[in-house]
């Protein structure tokens, strides 16, 4: 799948890549929630593997965009990374004014054929060109993080957690201010009105007495 960052909006997705998937919608839920966690702002690594039971989610980011793809999680990580750079690229080249534009789900699903097609030379992994990929020493990804799905999504989650008491906190402080600012003034006139009761009753005093003698 393929979706926008700024808002989770999914762009495209290779539309048979669930009939062999046992729980297919769980597993296209938990994308669809990584997604919305990254539209949350969360500073998620450019490249990450997250590992979500059997399988496991590999996924990029760059341009705003994520690229994101599932494998067994047998299947060598290289081969997966280098299948969604190939994606990657051939999505900038095709689409890369448009996504910014782009106003509804899958507005580019046309590029399920491009999908489909390098998904089919990704597969094997025994013929020559993915040995030779495997053994692409260029390209390394030791230093990718692995993740678990439950601790990924639980992060966002506490994340709207925190935000919400923050905002509540923040809601309650003003409240309480108001509140203090009126004990305040409460205090003060409780203090001063008896001056100021004796201080009007002298110059009364002061005033009639002038007036009058």
């Amino acid at each position: 799948m393929i979706a926008r960052v700024t808002d989770g909006l999914p762009v495209a997705e290779g539309l048979d890549d669930s009939r062999d998937v046992p729980d297919a919608d769980f597993y296209k839920q938990q994308v669809k929630a990584l997604f919305k966690n990254l539209s949350r702002g969360q500073n998620e690594p450019s490249r990450m593997s997250i590992e979500t039971g059997p399988y496991i989610f590999h996924h990029i980011i760059e341009g705003r965009v994520c690229y994101l793809t599932m494998c067994d999680r047998a299947y060598p990580k290289k081969l997966a990374f280098q299948y969604l750079e190939d994606l990657k690229n051939e999505f900038e080249r095709v689409y890369g004014n448009q996504i910014e534009t782009a106003a509804r789900p899958y507005a580019f699903i046309k590029f399920d054929t491009f999908i489909q097609k390098t998904k089919k030379l990704y597969q094997d992994t025994r013929t020559q060109r993915n040995i030779a990929k495997l053994n692409d020493e260029l390209y390394e990804v030791h230093q990718i993080m692995t993740r678990n799905v439950q601790e990924v999504l639980g992060v966002g989650e506490k994340l709207d957690q925190v935000s919400q008491m923050s905002s509540r906190l923040t809601s309650e402080s003003r409240i309480y201010a108001e509140k203090a600012k009126d004990l305040n003034r409460q205090a003060l006139i409780k203090k001063w009105a008896p001056v100021a009761v004796v201080l009007g009753v002298v110059f009364l005093l002061f005033w009639v007495r002038k007036k009058f003698w």
